[in-house]
């Protein structure tokens, strides 16, 4: 069975995936003219403005609720992997899909807005409703709603889940079950209260737990300093192939960079359309530039956070694809959260496992709260008002079990399961929004007009 699984990983995940993610990334950049740069201020500015109401959030609920799902255990285990897997060139492949992907992320959730319908007093949308309305595809609206379903329902929580009682076994020796269970009963009380209460969680945790994470980096930075050049022309070498020790790497070194970029910051995943229509705003392109913006909090921030603590302390080890390491800095350690914890151990002696540990729980836990809203706002779509109730209900049963089967599966299998989830979706979600392009151009335009006026 895991050999079946990685198969079909493999079959997702193939070069057309990265292809089609930066080529989409590069094609929306120049139709938009540089969104990404040209308006980044005002994506700061519209974050703090605006209100929520009956039917939604605010822009900033919004956008926490967005960075929940985009900030996990990518963003700590995932960055390590993809050093692992693909050198240290794979985070400057990172930062590209990010300042590629800002583009696709704001043409997905200006469609989230302009698509978005009223349902159970709530605003709800999502890439199942723009295929749907937008489109006029009904088939492949439903084959997203599911295959949503099926990823952020069972195959991604386990993957949040299984770090987080990893970290704090690790760190502070808790039994699986106790952590486990404790998780569930966390998560029950929280998604019983909807988007409301999910939302007003994400916005106090979110921001919390991404500026004390940033500030450890920035520490570990400090102290390496000088070697801050060095650093970052080990990347760019490594990103190219120029490195000698990576050269035979490359097409690895891209593929993991990419992978791990849109698994972290999931532009153009289809995730964040369906936080990004929960919001209330004046203009559908308010929400998308805000969806824009978190992108680069995601991956410039935090992944780089992680990236750096981790490249400046040396903590790392290279595969070989062919077997054996490329680099063994840390032999017999198994590449995922421990090198970040080892990071920080190297200069703040016994206080990585802890606050790694910390990291991941708060991270993980978010992103499996805004799996949950994505979830339910697909059951919905699927199963209209009249019958919403009780599928609603059944997802918050599925889901908890999926949490709690998480803790106690492979890491390897959680992470091929949850990469399978993401694969799919952003296979789907590209296509419709390549397809659906110019109602979110078009906003674009007349905002920018009104703007100016």
């Amino acid at each position: 069975m895991d050999q079946i699984i990685q198969d079909i990983n493999g079959l997702v995940w193939s070069n057309a995936l990265i292809i089609l993610a930066l080529g989409s990334g590069l094609y929306f950049s120049i139709r938009t003219r540089f969104v990404q740069i040209r308006l980044i201020g005002e994506m700061v500015r519209l974050l703090f403005i605006g209100k929520s109401s009956e039917k939604g959030v605010s822009s900033f609920q919004a956008f926490a609720l967005a960075i929940s799902g985009r900030v996990g255990t990518g963003n700590i285990a995932g960055v390590a992997t993809a050093i692992a897997m693909g050198g240290p060139g794979a985070l400057f492949w990172m930062w590209v899909i990010a300042f590629l992907g800002s583009a696709s992320a704001y043409v997905e959730a200006t469609l989230g807005q302009i698509y978005k319908q009223e349902m159970d007093g709530q605003y709800r949308g999502g890439p199942a409703y723009y295929i749907l309305n937008g489109l006029k595809i009904k088939w492949f609206a439903y084959l997203f709603a599911g295959v949503t379903i099926i990823s952020t329902a069972l195959l991604l929580p386990g993957v949040q889940s299984n770090s987080i009682v990893a970290g704090l076994n690790l760190a502070f020796e808790v039994p699986t079950l106790t952590s486990a269970s404790f998780l569930v009963l966390m998560l029950g009380f929280i998604i019983v209260g909807g988007v409301k209460r999910i939302s007003s969680v994400a916005e106090i945790v979110v921001p919390f737990m991404a500026v004390g994470y940033i500030l450890m980096s920035l520490i570990i930075i400090g102290v390496h300093f000088r070697e801050i050049p060095e650093i970052f022309s080990l990347i760019l070498s490594s990103a190219f192939g120029k490195e000698a020790a990576f050269g035979g790497i490359l097409g690895t070194t891209i593929a993991w960079g990419v992978k791990r970029g849109i698994y972290s910051n999931e532009a153009g995943q289809g995730t964040a359309p369906h936080a990004a229509a929960a919001a209330e705003v004046a203009h559908p392109a308010q929400q998308g530039l805000v969806q824009s913006f978190s992108v680069y909090v995601d991956t410039l921030l935090v992944c780089t956070s992680t990236g750096l603590m981790i490249l400046f302390t040396g903590q790392y080890n290279v595969l070989d694809p062919s077997g054996g390491f490329i680099i063994e800095n840390l032999p017999g350690v198994d590449f995922g959260p421990e090198f970040t914890q080892l990071a920080i151990d190297s200069v703040i002696p016994g206080f990585g496992k802890s606050f790694v540990a910390i990291a991941l729980t708060f991270f993980a836990f978010t992103t499996i709260m805004a799996y949950y809203y994505i979830a339910e706002t697909n059951v919905t779509f699927l199963a209209q008002e009249k019958r919403s109730s009780a599928a609603i209900w059944a997802l918050r049963v599925v889901i908890l079990f999926a949490v709690f089967y998480g803790t106690i599966k492979s890491v390897s299998v959680a992470w091929d399961m949850g990469d399978i989830g993401v694969g799919l979706m952003a296979w789907l979600n590209f296509i419709a929004i390549i397809l659906l392009r110019k109602p979110a151009l078009m906003a674009l335009k007349d905002y920018e007009l009104l703007r100016n006026r």
